[in-house]
């Protein structure tokens, strides 16, 4: 059941499915019914909403009334959950951005208490912190986990804390590259381990150190707890969340290259400014969670 305009309901479903039969799927209508309702809006806005490929994707214009409409559900989920039997109100996913290191460490917790609780069901996108709020700018989410404190337009923003990254690498790998400490020349030298060509967070650590804009060589690998094995098996050093090398370090895998150098993030919680019983809930939640693992500033 929605309450939405059925034109903003079939809008929703395609963006969120990928793709108009998938959209027909979850409305229980056919195709035909969502590509005329989906015109209709159109034609009604004067704006081309959805680019029509596989998988479909909304336009400048589409993105704009996304980022109105997601708080629009959120509210909509609230009003029918006052009003069905709790055997016919079937919960909406709530659509959230986090980092992988978030999603790795603490992030879970918070979610797993508001499914216990309150039965919410979550399309997590991932992507590096410094990123994660383009998703919330563009209406694919309804909050976002980012490292930036400034709020998006129509937004709020509760600080979560810091969480700080330790240099690491094999006790072999440290002998041979970092006899003398973490220098310029070493780290200059030394095969660096990173998550994607997104993630700055190993260049931001080595120009805070040398004051110089290096080139080592590189290892791309797109996965935090990879990080701490891939470190540990000697392909090079990393920057890996406290939380995450704990077990390592105290087996010995991995050593902490100089306990005197890190790199703290502060992390915050954007989400759209709306009076949602949806929206308190799980920024009460992850600020519980993030309070047990990240650094307060």
């Amino acid at each position: 059941m929605d309450l939405l305009h059925p034109q903003l309901a079939a809008f929703a479903a395609v963006i969120e499915e990928g793709s108009f039969d998938g959209a027909a799927r979850r409305l229980s209508v056919t195709p035909s019914a969502v590509s005329q309702r989906i015109k209709a809006l159109e034609d009604r806005l004067g704006h081309v909403l959805v680019v029509r490929q596989a998988p479909c994707w909304p336009t400048p214009a589409g993105e704009r009334l996304l980022r109105r409409l997601r708080p629009m559900q959120a509210l909509e989920a609230e009003a029918l959950a006052d009003f069905l039997p709790a055997d016919e109100n079937v919960p909406r996913s709530v659509a959230i951005a986090v980092n992988d290191d978030s999603l790795q460490t603490w992030f879970l917790d918070g979610l797993a208490e508001l499914h216990h609780r309150h039965g919410y069901l979550f399309d997590v996108r991932v992507d590096d912190q410094d990123h994660t709020l383009e998703m919330l700018r563009d209406g694919s989410v309804l909050g976002a986990v980012t490292a930036e404190a400034k709020p998006v337009q129509g937004c709020n923003v509760h600080a979560l804390g810091a969480m700080r990254y330790y240099p690491i690498a094999s006790p072999a790998f440290a002998a041979a590259h970092f006899r003398r400490g973490l220098t310029a020349d070493a780290l200059g030298k030394a095969p660096l381990i990173v998550f994607n060509r997104k993630d700055e967070l190993q260049w931001r650590f080595i120009r805070d150190i040398t004051r110089a804009r290096l080139t080592p060589p590189v290892h791309y690998l797109p996965t935090s707890t990879g990080f701490v094995d891939a470190a540990g098996l000697g392909l090079g050093w990393c920057l890996a969340p406290e939380t995450l090398i704990a077990p390592a370090v105290d087996a010995g895998r991995v050593v902490v290259l100089g306990k005197k150098h890190w790199l703290d993030v502060p992390l915050y919680w954007q989400f759209a400014a709306v009076r949602s019983e949806t929206l308190e809930h799980i920024g009460r939640a992850l600020r519980e969670a993030a309070k047990k693992a990240l650094r307060t500033r």
